[in-house]
């Protein structure tokens, strides 16, 4: 009796076990970065949401803060501007959805596009839907709410379009109040 037949392997199997591993490792090694590279990176991580400060904020005023390399217009509106926007009957704007992440499939009404049940607060992309560009606010327009002067896109006090190329009502984001003068985006 021999003892290469008792043994259970052969250093043949041996050295096929260790390439196959040796190969294994290599190709993880290889495709880890490829894969990796897919996840958001770090900056984009950073804005996935922020918290803002309203404390500075007066009533009647806006503060652009960037998210997500997009303008967020924050509005502290007055009582006219809210009286205006909710005497409108959403049934006879151009665009009837509310575009509201906080309030998705409702209509544009003003309470189903404010932040709070009052509506002092406004909060948008501050994108024109028509082609992008950044429509000026603090009451320009023909509705007193953001002017897009591009293409001539008027959005009222609530940010719906009102006349104009522009399709759609300004994006309402995600967003809620942390505290009584902090919201957080995203």
């Amino acid at each position: 009796m021999s003892q290469a037949n008792d043994s259970p392997g052969t250093r043949r199997d041996f050295l096929y076990v260790a390439t196959s591993a040796t190969g294994a490792v290599a190709v993880g090694a290889a495709v880890w970065p490829l894969v990796n590279q897919m996840n958001p990176s770090a900056d984009v991580r950073a804005l996935a949401s922020i918290e803002i400060d309203l404390s500075d904020v007066e009533v009647g005023t806006q503060l652009t803060v960037k998210w997500r390399g997009k303008p967020v217009f924050v509005r502290h509106r007055n009582a006219t501007e809210i009286e205006e926007a909710r005497a409108q009957n959403p049934d006879k704007l151009p665009d009837n959805t509310s575009r509201n992440a906080n309030a998705a499939g409702m209509d544009a009404a003003d309470q189903n596009r404010a932040l709070d049940e009052a509506g002092e607060w406004l909060v948008m992309i501050g994108v024109c839907t028509h082609l992008g560009c950044v429509p000026l606010g603090d009451g320009a327009g023909d509705f007193g709410g953001w002017f897009c002067p591009c293409h001539g896109s008027h959005y009222d006090t609530a940010g719906r379009i009102r006349k104009g190329p522009a399709p759609e009502n300004l994006a309402v984001p995600l967003a809620t109040f942390i505290d009584d003068t902090t919201i957080r985006l995203g």
